[in-house]
């Protein structure tokens, strides 16, 4: 359990910066503008980031590729839960109308255009934590390439 107690630390306060960043553009009004939520991909990423770059910086030389990949996996997976788990609350409870607003070209075409958005938000997210995760892993991982020495 040791070994995921740091992922789950950044992973909920990665969802809790993509919870107040959600807050911030809903006291705008451009909670319902798509091109806005691209913005959750950065703040994922930096979150997802961080809790690499700190779990290599704990484990030093016994850090290997699995346990980063793991790291990262662990900390976007918990944030996107929380944050699905939220965005149902919101939009169910908090703000009822918020889904009507989003289902203008769909709501006549699905049943439970509900379900589709929590799971599109969630897919989103998964999604995002992989493709993330590997790319940072590029950058953390140790080479075992051999160097030759030019005379």
């Amino acid at each position: 359990m040791k070994n995921f107690t740091l992922p789950i630390r950044f992973g909920i306060a990665t969802s809790g910066s993509l919870i107040a960043y959600f807050l911030i553009l809903s006291l705008l009004g451009l909670h319902t503008n798509v091109f806005f939520s691209l913005f959750n991909a950065v703040i994922t990423g930096f979150g997802i980031y961080e809790a690499i770059k700190y779990y290599k910086l704990e484990n030093g030389k016994a850090f290997r590729y699995s346990m980063g990949f793991t790291t990262g996996l662990t900390t976007g997976g918990m944030a996107t839960i929380i944050f699905t788990v939220f965005f149902a609350l919101y939009s169910t409870e908090l703000n009822p109308g918020f889904l009507e607003i989003l289902s203008t070209q769909w709501a006549s075409e699905y049943q439970s255009f509900e379900a589709i958005v929590f799971f599109v938000v969630a897919v989103m997210g998964f999604s995002t934590t992989v493709v993330l995760t590997l790319t940072f892993m590029q950058l953390f991982k140790t080479t075992n390439n051999l160097t030759v020495n030019k005379p």
